[in-house]
């Protein structure tokens, strides 16, 4: 795992106690840089893994100061190296390390998802050319296109936020990831419902038909994208190649169906939002059920009970809404056959 460098700005009277927090924790690397208007800065070099929990206990005791702040950074380079200095933490924890979460921090997890949750010009303008770019590969039956298009991935950020909502009982980025959801599905069905009526569509080509065909093997690649996008924030790598796994259950689908709409096939089309909805709330229950694994929890006591509750509730309407699909489905196989 990657390190991390932690910054607290603290009235000067508390660097004794600050440097005890540290001490106990078996934080060796920081310094104090300097000091002014009776402040003391420190620096902190520290493991990913460790971030949370000295963050907690730094801003329990001291969030209620003015002049307090945390600021966190991710460590590019330094020297010692980032390797030497992994290394004398192992020593030090004499083997403890593999305890910890391989995660990164609650707070650092939650600042990426919140700006990946909001509704902007430029979420709109990626979400129209993901929707152009996949309504032309599968109008032409290229497969290459249609990654291309699920690359751009516009959809990853605003369904892990609203995993993470539901994980720590965030009303407000609850609210926001799913009002930049809706709005970018919709945004992206109204598009492809206009080049549906413009473009001549063959709901026989292969690239098509997939998207209208709905089987068990496509509840397994949800739930996979699902645990897949929550992993790409949980882990601090790159969302890039990641977000192809949840584009691939909801972009080309949604697409398919907007077309298909708009050029008459209505039963194709339903069928294709059939496949959409099911991707929605497989994605949306395995990400739940990530977060909850990784120990993402609220910090205090009582937002982790009304996590709980929230999460509770999340999880039986999502495996009930599945439930109702998947039978949905077994009743139009059976008829099928």
């Amino acid at each position: 795992m990657a390190l991390r460098l932690l910054e607290v700005i603290i009235p000067e009277q508390h660097f004794n106690e600050v440097s005890e927090v540290l001490k106990q924790n078996e934080i060796s690397d920081f310094w104090r840089t300097c000091s002014c208007e009776f402040s003391v800065i420190f620096k902190i070099i520290l493991q990913v893994e460790k971030t949370e929990a000295i963050i907690d206990q730094i801003e329990s005791k001291y969030k209620h100061l003015d002049s307090f702040r945390l600021i966190l950074y991710p460590l590019e380079a330094s020297f010692p190296s980032p390797k030497e200095i992994e290394e004398k933490f192992e020593e030090s924890t004499s083997g403890d390390s593999s305890k910890a979460s391989l995660r990164v921090s609650r707070q650092e997890l939650y600042n990426d998802i919140f700006d990946n949750s909001k509704l902007t010009r430029v979420f709109l303008v990626m979400v129209f050319l993901s929707t152009v770019v996949a309504a032309v590969g599968l109008v032409k039956d290229n497969p290459a296109v249609i990654i291309g298009a699920m690359v751009i991935a516009p959809l990853l950020g605003p369904n892990v936020a609203m995993t993470l909502a539901t994980t720590l009982g965030d009303y407000k980025l609850g609210v926001s990831a799913l009002k930049t959801n809706l709005s970018g599905i919709a945004f992206a069905f109204a598009i492809s419902i206009i080049l549906g009526f413009f473009l001549e569509i063959d709901p026989g080509k292969p690239e098509i038909i997939s998207r209208t065909i709905v089987g068990y093997g496509d509840i397994i690649l949800a739930l996979a994208s699902g645990v897949a996008g929550a992993l790409a924030f949980t882990s601090g790598v790159s969302t890039a190649l990641i977000g192809v796994m949840v584009a691939v259950a909801l972009i080309p689908p949604l697409v398919v169906s907007g077309m298909l709409l708009g050029s008459g096939f209505f039963h194709e089309s339903m069928d294709a939002f059939l496949l959409l909805t099911v991707n929605m709330i497989c994605i949306n229950i395995s990400g739940i059920i990530t977060f909850l694994l990784q120990g993402i929890r609220p910090r205090s006591w009582w937002e982790a009970e009304k996590a709980k509750k929230v999460t509770r509730i999340a999880i039986v309407i999502w495996t009930f809404l599945l439930l109702l699909l998947v039978l949905l489905l077994f009743y139009k196989i059976e008829n099928t056959v």
